[in-house]
């Protein structure tokens, strides 16, 4: 009973292809590869700059006023 044969795992197989259908899971498939794909790619970017972006700043005269616009801060954006 610890664990599962060959042919346990291909009755599982059998059910999920029976239930979700061979073209539902094709594209689950291909967007999970995308992802992947998309991340190694994200990582390697951020490995090669070295260092990370710093914003730059400026020195204003005391009595100047700047005029900036101000944006929430959402999480669900990126």
């Amino acid at each position: 009973m610890g664990s599962f044969s060959i042919w346990h795992w291909l009755v599982v197989l059998v059910i999920v292809a029976l239930i979700f259908g061979t073209k539902k899971l094709r594209n689950i498939g291909s967007d999970l590869g995308g992802a992947v794909k998309g991340f190694k790619e994200g990582m390697k970017e951020a490995g090669s700059d070295g260092t990370p972006e710093q914003p730059t700043q400026q020195k204003v005269a005391s009595g100047d006023t700047i005029d900036v616009q101000a944006r929430e801060k959402n999480s669900t954006t990126q």
